[in-house]
């Protein structure tokens, strides 16, 4: 029996470890976490400060009860989790589940930010007990996320349908990606027109350059009007530079990776989700068999440090100067500016070997491992190369006519890279590259041109464009901006993203993420009432009172006490006053085609659907079609003045026209605080030729918006026409009049030309 038992989390790491020691060391896996709070119950005695009760899941009884054969009186234990708070805590659970007695047994803690044998062999050395501050910390969260789920979620059942959870990250992710999505829907786009001169000069080369002054005022063209009147000044004019500005500018590359802009570089280069770029670095870092002795490949993958080692910054310098030369080495090792409550003596995420390029291992690696590990290996190297040397050209034109300057002037770009420097290896991504940004990262020449130079316009050409609504997050923008915010962790991006998709809140289109109804109705829920779950800055204030328990420096008993007391109480009374119906009914001006009561909007498992408001005695229910922006009809000017000065029916507080999905309605403007709606019904004066009691009202079909005419009497009368009615009789048999096209016809006297004309449609 080895004296000395090693105890990691996967079985990968185990293997890749045991290499390295020898004979004396058994190392085994304990598969992640082996004690967590209860499933069935909240685990937590509020009443004795907080004390969690936590229990051995049945799948890692075994896993003990196997670690415990190879514990004997004398054995040494090592823990040697990860080096992060989720590790620190993993390896506190072991030693309680294992019950190891202090007095019989050495606990020696070992850290090591890469699995290579020099960096175990270190650890070893180096040894320390564990961190209760770490545990404390991790146990801090884990609480409060076990406060928030156990006492939020049975209210979202209650409230909104069964089986719905809440989390408080998670919670603040949903919000970020459903205000972005209103910020959308709410977008007005304007209408701008460019301008833009194919021109050539004495080198006999086209160049394109844009309308960018007049009357030395940035260029404004709103509308095709204002633009053909441009082009129509412009005509037969005369150009001549007026002016050339040179530039050098130098470029520095980006920062080596930590855990946030790993996920979001490989995103944006490599299409991977953020799940998928934490499980193939995991991969790396564990271990990959190379030759005949597996290695790790990469530094430890969860870390918010730009720290690289002095070692790691002068072998990227040697291969450096290998592979592209002494002028491509940074003049002085580069250090980047620590991200706020980074831990320093963590280090950047990083290939453990430089020399081993991408092509040395790709042979051992699967098509995604080699994809992670190259960019990880240029975004390192780049790091410490010499910044890139660019030449900006700004060219203005000017226009003339008859020896006299109009006042339009155009202007010409163009960019030479003079040394690429860094550039050579590695560029930075982006989220959503404009045309800008794609021309300030890239060569874009224009012919030789000189001051004074006279051009030839072959053409000018307007195009219409018009301005465009925020993107939606993808998964790299939402973890910029969570990271940006202070929200969460290094280690809890990936599991926040997974989370809400798991739950329905929010769905991919593409690359992009959009908010489903479910995640809509649960995020107004809690911002209206729960302000605090969903409080960018309160969250973010929360994460640096954990970072402060990990440091020592606060208790976590108080804070989640702090936390606890409001809102517990805000439970108890939103339970009692907040009402079912309010959140998940959204009221339409639909009516009911078998009962003739008014539709709702409700919510079920699937998304938003349309439902008899007379449920159950009538149980109709529709799904609720999208529907599209044709064929809405406008309110005019006159009914506009009827409708400017009506009153809600319910508060008192002025009504206003809003455009839903099938057109426009009046809505109370207390809203949200009162949300009563009307339909804005357009009455007719010609009597319903049917019942010759009703009066025929404008409506619109549920798919589509489509105008029809309909009996007011509905449901006891159901006529209804396409046609629009005319307010004159038919002088032959006083029949209803409709129009059709251009003409005018009767219901009675041109009945079958009218049959007619519906079977051709």
């Amino acid at each position: 029996m080895a004296d000395n038992l090693v105890i990691v989390e996967s079985p990968a790491k185990a293997k890749t470890i045991s290499q390295f020691l020898g004979k004396d060391y058994t190392v085994r896996a304990s598969m992640g976490h082996v004690r967590d709070l209860p499933k069935s119950t909240m685990g937590i005695d509020i009443e004795k400060d907080f004390t969690p009760s936590y229990t051995v899941p049945a799948d890692k009884k075994k896993t003990i009860a196997s670690l415990k054969k190879y514990i004997k009186k004398d054995t040494n234990i090592w823990i040697a989790t990860d080096e992060d708070r989720e590790g620190e805590a993993i390896g506190w659970h072991l030693l309680q589940a294992l019950k190891v007695k202090p007095t019989e047994h050495a606990v020696k803690r070992i850290v090591f930010h890469e699995i290579t044998k020099t960096a175990i062999l270190n650890s070893l050395k180096k040894p320390r007990e564990i961190n209760e501050n770490l545990v404390d910390a991790q146990q801090a969260r884990r609480i409060l996320d076990r406060l928030v789920g156990y006492e939020l979620s049975p209210l979202l059942w209650k409230k909104v349908r069964y089986g719905l959870s809440a989390g408080r990250v998670q919670s603040v992710a949903v919000r970020l990606i459903v205000e972005r999505e209103r910020e959308i829907e709410a977008f007005k786009p304007e209408e701008y027109w460019k301008i833009t001169g194919t021109f050539i000069g004495d080198a006999k080369k086209k160049f394109e350059a844009q309308l960018s002054k007049i009357d030395n005022k940035k260029v404004a063209v709103g509308n095709k009007e204002s633009s053909e009147g441009i082009v129509k000044n412009l005509k037969d004019a005369n150009y001549k530079i007026s002016k050339i500005n040179e530039k050098e500018t130098k470029r520095n590359p980006a920062p080596p990776f930590i855990t946030s802009t790993l996920q979001q570089e490989a995103s944006r280069k490599l299409g991977f989700s953020v799940k998928k770029t934490m499980v193939v670095a995991q991969q790396l870092y564990e271990g990959v068999k190379l030759d005949k002795a597996a290695s790790g490949l990469i530094t430890y993958m969860r870390t918010d440090s730009f720290n690289l080692s002095g070692q790691a910054i002068s072998r990227a310098h040697k291969v450096i100067e290998h592979l592209y030369g002494k002028e491509y080495v940074a003049g002085k090792p580069r250090v980047y500016k620590k991200a706020k409550g980074a831990q320093e003596a963590h280090e950047a995420i990083r290939p453990v070997n430089l020399e081993k390029t991408p092509e040395d291992v790709k042979s051992f690696l699967n098509k995604d491992q080699f994809k992670l590990y190259e960019l990880i290996w240029k975004r390192t190297i780049a790091c410490q190369m010499t910044e890139a040397k660019m030449k900006n050209i700004d060219v203005q034109i000017q226009s003339s006519k008859e020896g006299k300057d109009l006042p339009y002037l155009f202007k010409a770009t163009g960019q030479t890279i003079l040394f690429p420097g860094f550039m050579k290896v590695y560029i930075e991504g982006e989220d959503h590259p404009d045309e800008e940004t794609k021309a300030g990262k890239h060569e874009k020449f224009l012919p030789p041109l000189k001051e004074g130079e006279d051009l030839h316009c072959e053409k000018i050409d307007p195009t219409q464009h018009f301005t465009q609504p925020p993107h939606r997050y993808t998964e790299a923008s939402l973890v910029k901006k969570l990271e940006s915010e202070g929200i969460g962790r290094p280690s809890t991006y990936a599991p926040t993203i997974s989370t809400i998709m798991t739950r329905g809140y929010i769905e991919k289109d593409g690359k992009a993420l959009k908010p489903t109804d479910t995640g809509k109705v649960v995020n107004d829920l809690l911002v209206e009432h729960f302000p605090d779950i969903v409080d960018y800055k309160f969250t973010a204030e929360m994460e640096e009172d954990l970072d402060l328990i990990a440091e020592g420096k606060k208790e976590w008993v108080p804070l989640l006490k702090a936390f606890y007391e409001p809102f517990h109480k805000n439970i108890v009374e939103k339970e009692k006053s907040v009402k079912k119906s309010d959140i998940v009914n959204e009221e339409t001006y639909e009516i009911c085609d078998k009962c003739g009561s008014k539709m709702v909007i409700k919510l079920g498992r699937y998304g938003k659907f349309l439902s008899c408001s007379n449920y159950p005695e009538c149980k109709n229910a529709k799904p609720l079609d999208k529907g599209d922006d044709e064929g809405k009809p406008s309110i005019d000017s006159e009914l506009k003045k009827k409708l400017s000065g009506k009153k809600c029916d319910k508060c008192g507080e002025p009504m206003e026209i809003k455009t839903g999905r099938y057109g426009e309605f009046l809505g109370c403007s207390g809203y949200p605080k009162c949300k009563n709606i009307q339909p804005i019904i357009k009455f007719s004066v010609v009597k319903c030729p049917r019942c010759k009691n009703g009066q025929l009202v404008e409506r619109r079909t549920r798919k589509g918006g489509k105008i029809f005419y309909g009996c007011n009497q509905f449901p006891k009368c159901k006529f209804a026409t396409w046609d629009k009615p005319v307010i004159e009789k038919c002088k032959k048999c006083e029949g209803m009049l409709v129009e059709k096209g251009k003409k005018i016809m009767c219901i009675e006297c041109d009945k079958e030309e009218l049959e007619k004309k519906k079977k051709k449609k």
